[in-house]
């Protein structure tokens, strides 16, 4: 069983057919299945603001045995990318049952062995190794600040472009490339403030595979000792990206210290207040487990512990893009090592055509 079918969760379905599972049909009782709580393909591309241009993704990887085609710079990654990730599905004969909201994964007993149960808006499922690849974008992440501001306010996930900041001062808090999407943009209308709780980090450099590697590394290593997870992004640091030197151009990287309260008007830094027309936090997303608390996969250290994509706690879940995974390329390796653990656990699947032993429904 897949749970979620963004980048993650196609590499792992991609893979489980490559090594011989067969996938899930509506007429049997066996075969693997990808749960996906979306309508239509697509993931996080699907949701993610209109004014977000293929010339400023900040980096895509194609998916596995299937290149992107060579997409209008000019045109919105919202449509670009899902209809990609449309005729992925179609091409590999993906069997993703949508729209699908999963709430809960238990387990049928207390044996090691036992079978998941995967309980859903629709039905439960009965899994014997589970890939979740649920991704982050439907927990964005608000920090509290006293005060109360009185003007307008978002998340980043709710941001859709600049127009209606036009001709107003915003604030925009954050030190990733989603805060300098939203600066390149609405600098170019209107006045901008960037706030960030640290220093941002800069890369200057190009990011080779060793650096990939090391930025990597460090995520990995917050992942093993289970502690929440850091972002592959925030510790890359920002790059000469196509919407950095926009911003840069467009003089709205001075950045400011963190303030220390709202305010009606706006922030203050003690004496000092600023007034703002609006605030967007930019502020990143957490990891969307919350389905998977019955198994009791937490540590003491607040995060899931894995050891590769697997969860410490128990072989047959797996996490992918969660931690060093979330990113596009991160996400494909881990689909592939999902499986391969799998298999292992489980044994060689049925041949094509057969019920095979990762779910049935």
């Amino acid at each position: 069983m897949v749970i979620g079918a963004g980048q993650a969760g196609l590499s792992a379905a991609y893979h489980l057919r490559r090594r011989g599972f067969a996938p899930h049909r509506a007429d049997t009782d066996g075969g693997f299945a990808v749960l996906d709580a979306d309508r239509a393909p697509g993931g996080a591309w699907a949701h993610r603001a209109p004014s977000l241009r293929m010339a400023t993704v900040h980096g895509f990887h194609d998916l596995p045995d299937v290149e992107l085609p060579e997409p209008d710079p000019n045109a919105p990654a919202r449509e670009v990318v899902p209809g990609y990730f449309a005729a992925y599905e179609a091409q590999h004969a993906l069997p993703v049952v949508r729209p699908v909201k999963v709430l809960a994964v238990r387990s049928e007993s207390a044996r090691p062995d036992a079978r998941l149960l995967v309980e859903t808006d629709s039905g439960t499922w009965s899994t014997r190794a589970l890939i979740n690849a649920t991704g982050t974008w439907t927990r964005p992440f608000l920090p509290h600040y006293p005060g109360r501001f009185g003007g307008r306010q978002l998340h980043y996930a709710a941001y859709r472009g600049p127009e209606e900041f036009a001709g107003r001062r915003v604030l925009v808090v954050g030190g990733g490339a989603s805060a300098i999407q939203v600066l390149s943009e609405v600098a170019a209308v209107g006045e901008t403030v960037w706030v960030t709780r640290t220093p941002p980090v800069h890369h200057d450099g190009p990011f080779t595979p060793e650096y990939g590697r090391a930025v990597v590394a460090k995520v990995e290593e917050r992942v093993r000792q289970g502690l929440p997870v850091r972002s592959v992004v925030s510790v890359t640091g920002l790059g000469p990206s196509v919407a950095y030197r926009r911003a840069e151009e467009l003089g709205a990287l001075q950045r400011r210290p963190m303030f220390d309260r709202l305010t009606e008007r706006g922030v203050a830094w003690g004496d000092e207040e600023l007034e703002v027309d609006a605030i967007v936090w930019a502020t990143g997303f957490r990891p969307e487990v919350g389905h998977l608390a019955p198994l009791g996969l937490r540590s003491p250290g607040g995060g899931i512990a894995l050891t590769g994509t697997r969860a410490t706690a128990d072989p047959r879940v797996h996490l992918v893009g969660y931690g060093p995974s979330a990113s596009t390329v991160g996400a494909n390796r881990a689909g592939r090592a999902a499986v391969n653990e799998i298999v292992r656990l489980l044994g060689d699947p049925a041949p094509t055509g057969a019920a095979a032993p990762v779910a049935a429904g």
